[in-house]
């Protein structure tokens, strides 16, 4: 290493050989997952990662915060939305180049400001595509969302109707656009179903933060509409391989989903709840559903008032102070619509998923995570 300007860079020169990797947006979910997976597996030579938010304050688990420590891994902080941060982002001390941009920003919450996702989504790729063109990278991985699909029972496939129904995946389907658009650009887009593991905030976990909730309650959990609403998923292990292998197979313009082979449903996601919190589950009467179909925004305040006074009296009384984690539900997300995503096609590339279906041990592992962090509160 060698000091520049107050500012710690890695020199390239001398380096093993392996790809240089470029991750935007990498202090997030996917991203502290995908860098710990190249770390631990020793795929590159070197991995930047930028974000705008700080390692310190974005509760990592011990695991993730060993993987950025890694002297081949380094952190700079800076504004992917602005044309300085993305300058910063692509600059390196010997003129050396990056061999693969990595786009995981996003703004990961339903129910912001279309401002939000403009941000945070389209103007960073509007900014950071031309840049990594520019910048002559053998692979541009943009790493989009299953929710750009017209949401029905039948799992959507690659060529399936594009019909995003929430403003995050809209933002991220125009990205794709733009991206697209990109002279020279070596795009790949990967579209996730509901990703989660260790990490996962804003996906499967409000869920679980519900039914510990419903643990203290001493109640049954009842969710809206009924078990067989799909809300596929994928586990954040095998969103890290599909990347590096986007990364070194995967050709240009091409694209793909992730899901696993579960079908994951509300139904058996409940099933799983069940026994890792020794509750019992089940479904909204057909009144209450009928109820909540012309009135989704007052169901949901009404949910959301149940649920997070007694998350916080939890938190509090397991000396709790701070945590992301909430119970809060967006009305978006309590919408009757299927969630059904084929991720079979990138099989045929070579792929394979590791985690097939999601299982009582691996929910029971992310959450044990939180636990071991002070982020969620014992039973």
């Amino acid at each position: 290493r060698r000091v520049h300007g107050g500012n710690i860079f890695i020199s390239f020169t001398g380096m093993s050989s392996g790809p240089r990797v470029l991750v935007l947006g990498g202090a997030g979910f996917v991203g502290r997952n995908l860098v710990k997976y190249l770390v631990d597996n020793q795929l590159a030579s070197f991995i930047r990662v930028v974000d705008k938010a700080m390692v310190a304050i974005s509760f990592f688990s011990a695991a993730h915060q060993a993987a950025f420590e890694s002297p081949i891994v380094q952190f700079v902080q800076a504004d992917l939305a602005r044309p300085a941060g993305v300058d910063k982002a692509f600059a390196t001390p010997d003129g050396a180049k990056f061999d693969f941009v990595i786009n995981l920003t996003t703004e990961s919450k339903f129910g912001q400001e279309e401002e939000a996702y403009q941000k945070r989504v389209l103007d960073v790729a509007t900014l950071c595509g031309p840049k990594a063109a520019q910048h002559g990278v053998s692979k541009f991985i943009e790493v989009s969302h299953a929710g750009v699909y017209e949401p029905k029972s039948k799992p959507s496939t690659e060529v399936s109707n594009l019909k995003p129904w929430a403003l995050q995946a809209e933002y991220k389907l125009r990205a794709e656009r733009f991206l697209a658009s990109v002279p020279g650009l070596p795009l790949v887009i990967l579209r996730p179903a509901i990703v989660y593991g260790p990490g996962d905030v804003n996906g499967i976990t409000p869920r679980l933060i519900c039914a510990r909730v419903y643990v203290h309650l001493k109640e049954k959990m009842l969710f809206l509409w009924s078990k067989d609403l799909k809300i596929n998923t994928v586990h954040v292990h095998d969103v890290s391989r599909a990347i590096w292998h986007a990364c070194l197979n995967l050709p240009p313009s091409s694209v793909f989903n992730l899901a696993d082979k579960g079908n994951t449903t509300q139904g058996s996601l409940n099933s799983q709840i069940e026994v890792i919190f020794g509750i019992k589950t089940g479904f909204q009467s057909m009144m209450v559903n009928a109820a909540a179909s012309v009135a989704l925004k007052l169901t949901a305040e009404t949910v959301n008032d149940k649920h997070l006074q007694p998350w916080s009296e939890l938190c509090q009384a397991h000396n709790i102070s701070s945590t992301p984690l909430t119970p809060y539900l967006d009305i978006e997300v309590l919408h009757n619509k299927d969630f059904a995503v084929d991720g079979s096609a990138i099989e045929k590339t070579g792929f394979t998923y590791e985690k097939p279906e999601m299982t009582v041990d691996l929910l029971s592992q992310q959450v044990d995570e939180f636990v071991q962090q002070g982020l969620f509160p014992r039973w």
